[in-house]
């Protein structure tokens, strides 16, 4: 079982920037993949990003160019830099961590962008 702590989310204005933090219990070199998703009030789950064990990273199409996934495997920890933020990226984030045959979720954190 692999636990995610994310950290980082807060309240920002628009056009500014937040970075968001992902530690795993365990070595994330194991993992096939991580990535961030996120939900707004109403909405369901969607993909924001994710990057492989290999370091191929990929974007929904709203964000590329905005938001930036990196992994730091000596720290365990998979970042999500966001730059530019709109109103319409508030959501909570949730960060995953996927192996074979199984699917790990962190808790969540709250990122809320004013006009």
């Amino acid at each position: 079982q692999v636990q995610l702590v994310e950290s980082g989310g807060g309240l920002v204005q628009a056009g500014g920037s937040l970075r968001l933090s992902c530690a795993a219990s365990e070595s994330i070199f194991s993992l096939s993949s991580m990535g961030w998703y996120r939900q707004a009030p109403g909405k369901q789950r969607e993909f924001v990003a994710g990057i492989s064990r290999g370091g191929t990273t990929n974007y929904i199409d709203s964000v590329k160019g905005r938001f930036t996934i990196s992994r730091d495997n000596t720290k365990n920890t998979v970042y999500l830099q966001m730059n530019n933020l709109k109103p319409e990226d508030t959501a909570v984030y949730y960060c995953n961590a996927a192996r074979v045959a199984a699917n790990y979720w962190g808790q969540g954190t709250q990122v809320t962008v004013s006009s």
